[in-house]
């Protein structure tokens, strides 16, 4: 099982869904990947955890009324864990990324910040103190993979690198070349150049859950009112993956892989 207690800095730890419409992305998902719900209280509405097999997976918000009024659309954002957020933020500052909001404490669960790459991609750091991140990973229903998808290969690298210690190792797959983000001596994520074939698609990080059967996985999507943006297709020596929306938009890709990490 890929149960997780606790997460090494620079690993990636939390998937969080932000939605126009939680009670509906609730069915959808509880439908795609068995999950249960959590709610929790918070300021500004309710915080729901996602649960599969008694382990907490990630969780989703409801927008603002005012982050739907200016249109922020529905999306998954990805959390990597950092040991000491406010040097992690000097540091992120002097390497050309931006702070979007916070820092600030999360009760006491940890310490977090939204911020955004030189590219303008946004992602999130945690500082851990009671709640590490998810529960499980790698297992059906779960997180098991963080993708850049970037314009600059070589400034993305630069900076990722020096913000967490990544090392990058160049690899040439079947759709064609690709750099493994390596923290120490595992696999930390990976990062696919945009070609002209993109448009004007922004730069983004791309959530992976694992799924038991992606062509089943399709199916399932679709009836509960989703839609599938790249249709299955095999990666040899990764998994058999695909590119989905939720009903409310959100993007995420689902993977079977061959050889999934304990």
């Amino acid at each position: 099982m890929g149960t997780r207690t606790q997460y090494e800095t620079g690993t990636f730890c939390w998937p969080e869904l932000a939605t126009n419409d939680s009670e509906k992305a609730k069915d959808f998902y509880k439908v795609v990947f068995g999950w249960s719900w959590r709610d929790s209280p918070m300021p500004e509405g309710t915080y729901s955890m996602s649960v599969k097999d008694d382990s907490i997976t990630g969780a989703m918000y409801q927008l603002t009324k005012d982050q739907i009024e200016i249109k922020t659309p529905p999306h998954w954002t990805t959390y990597i864990s950092v040991t000491d957020l406010e040097k992690s933020l000097t540091r992120l500052e002097s390497l050309g990324g931006k702070l979007n909001l916070g820092p600030h404490d999360v009760g006491d669960a940890g310490r977090m910040a939204f911020v955004e790459d030189p590219e303008g991609v946004r992602f999130a750091l945690w500082q851990a103190k009671n709640a590490h991140g998810a529960e499980l990973v790698n297992e059906p229903g779960s997180l098991c993979w963080n993708e850049l998808a970037t314009r600059d290969i070589s400034k993305a690298t630069e900076f990722y690198c020096g913000l967490f210690g990544w090392t990058a190792e160049k690899q040439t797959m079947s759709m064609g070349d690709y750099t493994m983000l390596l923290n120490g001596d595992k696999a930390a994520g990976g990062m696919m150049p945009m070609t002209a074939e993109w448009g004007d698609t922004p730069a983004h990080w791309m959530t992976y859950f694992a799924v038991a059967d992606t062509d089943e996985s399709c199916e399932k999507i679709k009836k509960a009112g989703g839609s599938v943006c790249v249709e299955p297709f095999d990666v040899p020596e990764v998994g058999r993956l695909a590119v989905v929306n939720d009903p409310q938009g959100a993007v995420f890709s689902i993977i079977k892989l061959d050889s999934p990490d304990p």
